[in-house]
This record gives structure tokens, C-alpha cells and sequence, in this order.
């Protein structure tokens, strides 16, 4: 029988009450931790190795964004920079009582075994430095080893006590430690819950039952590849948390690491959260192993949407964005990328007006103006606000020009025409070829804007040598004047593009010549590079640029100028 429109109304609103109850609830309310991995996890994603100074920098950031808790090392047999910024503690007399380090449980497998006998190099440096919360790193679906012919799960189980009972009694602590809060990690859980789940859980109830004077801070997993859904991930951590539990261990951390790769480890990062996890072991940044991982950057803004006051006062929320930002450049030598959730330049940006905002106002809670994204979808007051926050008040930003501006956008694209409106150069080119007259304030902030690529400033200079031998040839008082006469800058630059610059149809100068005074200067040239190399970054010749200077910029604008100069005779 056929259900009524009433019955699954009520079935509707129960479901989504309970996942509003049992999901939202808990990221609202959840008592969040943090295990910062910025200076480990960006290491192993860098594009440009880190010095010392490097992990100095992202530790200056990790700790303004209001971190406790940081992973600092892992050590080798080599000397790495991790071995320098641990020394750096040292000689610097930093305490130690937040900072954590990795150590695996063996160096090397024997004969089909783990090596139970040799204390790992890792555990050796964390004594050296004296670095004492130890994360023990085990893996449970090791083909290398002889499972249950040449090692057992109880011999595992013996020998992480084993290591734990030595960095309790090997590594000197700071004053007022109790005992070192260490962790342990299962590396490939959700592998070894489907494959072995049986050694999963006797190493976790026996490690619910040590002794409470060497009783695990916590537990530690990850999705290492990015493979598992997030349902997955989340009935792994219901099932480490109920053992926790039911073995009076609800006050162990449950710490969560998602790698990326389908695009997936944020939500699994959620589900875990609401499924019973206490927080995230993970660099604030998404760069790292692999093609990155979940950023606690994004993790915590999301809480903090979901209206968790608890995370706002224990961290600095407000400069994670920041934090995230900087680390990214430090680990990369480039800007995140512009449509990163929350720490991408466009996160914040406005499509739609006012209806782009949504729920949650990222730019208004960073205490930023979200600019207007000047596309097809732009309305004209969207425009006017653009033209006015980059250039200031102009009454030729009005609704005439502005509603043409939006016509002329449509008219690119159906002519196949494909620019760029929301930089300083797009937008102001757009404006000219609208009706408007570009200002002289329009003309500074292009010129000053940063370049769009490191490359490009090798490019204007290949085109200002140019300019300064046609400007050296230039009559004695005319000479180094940063300006070229009308021949000059015709047979130096743009002979190749139009036949004669004194016949009929080329008279337009008004588009270059800005102040009228029959010459270019290099700052209204300038202008036209600066967009072409912003709107075409991939050019890489001086040639290449002026091309698209030309054919793309100054000489539709010639005609625009032309055209207008024509109606108001």
C-alpha cells in the first residue's frame, strides 16, 4: 500500500532530526583537539625543501593560531632538518611538554619478523633531545611479516609495551610530567579492520588495560591513501571508541589524519568527528603526503559554522586562514590555490551578490570584504561596487556604463572572446571599452599591482629595454623622459600591428594617451601589460606579450575610442 504525502513527510523530518541531533550536535558541542602536524606534514608534500628557518616560520604561525599540541619530528638514521629544529629546542631551552615525535615500533623485520630486540633510532633521537611524548606507529596488515607462523599479534602486543615502559624510564621529563603522554598510531585501520580486524582489537583492549602509570595519552589512525568512504571511516571510529569506552577509557584521545585523494577527507574528517573522535592530528595547510590531506585549517572552520564555541575560545580561529595561507607558501613558494576552501583567495568572493553569502559569512568572520567576482553573472551593482573598491568613487561609474559593461562581457563570449574582469587591469579595460575613461588613479593601481607570475617581471623588463633604446634616440630634452613620441613608439613597438598610426582609422590615441599631451608615457604602456600578462600568465617572451598588447588590448580600444570620438562629433 501506497505511503500518503503525510507519512513520509513525518518519516522525512525524523530522519533529518536525527542526523541533525546525533551528527550536528556533536560538531557543535565537541570538546575539539588538536595535534598540529604543520611542521611534519607539509615536509613530506614540499615542493622546496624546508631549512631550518622554514620550520621556524610555520612554528611562529602554528603557535599564534593557538596550538598546545605539536608533532615536531621524525627521525632517521640521517641527520635530517628535523634533527636542527630539535636541537633548536634544546639550545633554546623551549619546553617540551607540548611537542611530540613519531618513532616506529621496530627498525627492521628478521626473518619474516618484527626486530624485538634493537630500540629504534627514533626513540634513541627523542631521548637525545629530549623529546618524550612518543607516537608509537604500528602497522596490522604488513604482508613483510609471517603473521602467526613467525610473529603474532601478542608478540606486537609485548613489544609496544615494551617501548612504552622504555620511554617512560629512558627519556628525562620536564618538571610537573607526570608521565609522557604518548600515542599510538594504527597506520592502515581502516585496511587491517577489514582485512584483520581481530589484531585491531586485542592490540586495543590491551592497550585499554596497561597499567595506569603507563596508561596511552590517546589513539591515533588515518586513511593513509584517501581510499575509504566516510561511512567507513566512521564505523572504525565507533568501533574504537565503544572499546574505549566499555574498558574505562573514554578519557583516551582519539585523534583522526584523512589523506586526500577522492576528494573525500574532509567529510570523512566530520564523520569521524561525529562518530565519536575528540580531534584531528594534521597540518593546518592541506599540503602533504600524496595529494595532501585534510587541513585542520578547514576541519575547524567547519565546527565553528556549526556553532562550536568551545573551539573558538581554546584556538585562534581567526587566524587560521592566515596561518593556512602562509604555511602553504612556505612549503610550496606559491599561493594556495584560489578556490581552497576557506584559505584560497576566492573563498570568500561573491557571485551572486548578497545570495552568495550562505549560512555561514567566511569573509565577514575573517574580517574581510568579500570582493564581488565579476563574471557574466554579475549584476550591475556588483559591477559599480567592483569599480569603486578598487578605484574610489567616480560618477562615471554609474548604471549606464556599468549595465554595458555586463553587455560587452555577454558579447566576448559569444564572439569567443574569453577575459578576465576581476583584476585591476580586466576590469578597468573593460570599463574603457564600455564607454568609460580610465582615471589616472586606474592607471597607478594596475601599474602597481604584483605580477601575476615570477617570470613576468623578466618580460616587462625585456620590453623596457626596448623602450629605452627608442627613448635614447628621442631629440636632447626628450631624452630619459620615461615618455616616447607618437613615431618613436610606433616604429619601436607597434608597426607590426598597424599600418599607419597617422591614417584615418588610427587616430584614436585617447585609448594609450592618457593626459593628452601627444606622447605615451611608459606608466599608460604599462598599463596594457600588466593586463595582458595577467589575463594571458602562461606568455613567456617580451614578443608573445606585445602581441597580445596589441591585438587583445590597445588596438580594440583604439577602435572603441574611435568609434566614441566618431558618435560625439
Amino acid at each position: 500500500m501506497a505511503s500518503s504525502i503525510a507519512e513520509e513527510l513525518a518519516r522525512a523530518k525524523a530522519e533529518i532530526e536525527t542526523v541533525s541531533f546525533e551528527k550536528r550536535e556533536r560538531l557543535k558541542n565537541i570538546e575539539f583537539f588538536l595535534l598540529d602536524n604543520s611542521i611534519r606534514e607539509s615536509t613530506v608534500g614540499q615542493l622546496r625543501s624546508h631549512t631550518l628557518e622554514t620550520k621556524l616560520e610555520i612554528y611562529k604561525h602554528v603557535l599564534k593560531a593557538g596550538a598546545k599540541h605539536i608533532i615536531v619530528a621524525t627521525f632517521a638514521h640521517m641527520t635530517r632538518v628535523d634533527d636542527d629544529f630539535c636541537q633548536w629546542i634544546v639550545d633554546n631551552n623551549v619546553d617540551r611538554s607540548g611537542f611530540f615525535s613519531f618513532t616506529e615500533v621496530f627498525d627492521r623485520i628478521v626473518d619474516g619478523a618484527y626486530d624485538t630486540e634493537t630500540v629504534p633510532i627514533s626513540m634513541l633521537k627523542n631521548q637525545q633531545y629530549g623529546v618524550y611524548n612518543t607516537i608509537f606507529e604500528v602497522n596490522l596488515a604488513n604482508n613483510e611479516v609471517e603473521w602467526d607462523v613467525k610473529f603474532t599479534i601478542k608478540d606486537l602486543c609485548q613489544l609496544v609495551s615494551k617501548w612504552i615502559h622504555w620511554v617512560h624510564d629512558n627519556i628525562e621529563r620536564a618538571k610537573g610530567a607526570d608521565k609522557p603522554k604518548n600515542f599510538l598510531n594504527f597506520r592502515d585501520l581502516p585496511q587491517a579492520m577489514m582485512e584483520h580486524p581481530e589484531r585491531v582489537l586485542e592490540l586495543l583492549i590491551f592497550l585499554t588495560r596497561m597499567p595506569e602509570k603507563y596508561h596511552l595519552f590517546g589513539i591515533m589512525y588515518e586513511d593513509t591513501f584517501g581510499e575509504y568512504l566516510p561511512e567507513e571511516m566512521a564505523a572504525c571510529t565507533t568501533v574504537i571508541r565503544r572499546i574505549m569506552n566499555a574498558n574505562d577509557w573514554s578519557s583516551g584521545k582519539l585523534l583522526i589524519h584523512i589523506h586526500q585523494k577522492w576528494d573525500l577527507q574532509t567529510a570523512s574528517q566530520l564523520a569521524c568527528l561525529s562518530a565519536g573522535a575528540d580531534g584531528v592530528w594534521a597540518s593546518m595547510c592541506e599540503e602533504g603526503g600524496a595529494m595532501g590531506h585534510a587541513s585542520s585549517c578547514v576541519t575547524m572552520m567547519n565546527l565553528v559554522r556549526m556553532g562550536n564555541e568551545k573551539v573558538v575560545k581554546d584556538y585562534n580561529c581567526k587566524y587560521l586562514r592566515t596561518a593556512a595561507t602562509e604555511i602553504t607558501r612556505l612549503t610550496t613558494g606559491k599561493d594556495p590555490h584560489p578556490k581552497q576552501p576557506i584559505y584560497g583567495s576566492r573563498a570568500a568572493d561573491l557571485v551572486f551578490g548578497f545570495l552568495g553569502l550562505g549560512v555561514f559569512d567566511v569573509a565577514n568572520y575573517f574580517g574581510e570584504e568579500a570582493p564581488n567576482r565579476i563574471t557574466t553573472f554579475a549584476t550591475v551593482e556588483m559591477l559599480k561596487d567592483r569599480l569603486e573598491t578598487l578605484f574610489g568613487e567616480n560618477k562615471d561609474f554609474n548604471e549606464k556604463i556599468c549595465a554595458r559593461m555586463k553587455e560587452l562581457m555577454l558579447e566576448d563570449l559569444r564572439s569567443g572572446r574569453k577575459e578576465e574582469y576581476m583584476s585591476e587591469a580586466g576590469i578597468a579595460l573593460l570599463f574603457n571599452r564600455s564607454g568609460g575613461k580610465r582615471t589616472e588613479r586606474m592607471n597607478k593601481v594596475i601599474v602597481s599591482a604584483e605580477n601575476a607570475a615570477p617570470h613576468h617581471e623578466a618580460i616587462i623588463t625585456d620590453i623596457r629595454k626596448l623602450w629605452d633604446e627608442y627613448d635614447y634616440h628621442e631629440k636632447s630634452l626628450k631624452k630619459g623622459d620615461d615618455c616616447l613620441q607618437f613615431d618613436s613608439f610606433y616604429h619601436g613597438f607597434m608597426a607590426p600591428y598597424v599600418g599607419c598610426y597617422q591614417c584615418g582609422d588610427t587616430k584614436a590615441f585617447q585609448a594609450i594617451d592618457m593626459d593628452s599631451d601627444n606622447k605615451v608615457h611608459w606608466q599608460e604602456f604599462m598599463v596594457y601589460i600588466k593586463w595582458a600578462l595577467r589575463q594571458y600568465p602562461d606568455l613567456t617572451t617580451a614578443d608573445q606579450a606585445l602581441e597580445i598588447v596589441f591585438e587583445k588590448g590597445l588596438i580594440p580600444a583604439m577602435r572603441d575610442e574611435y568609434s566614441r570620438s566618431e558618435i560625439e562629433d
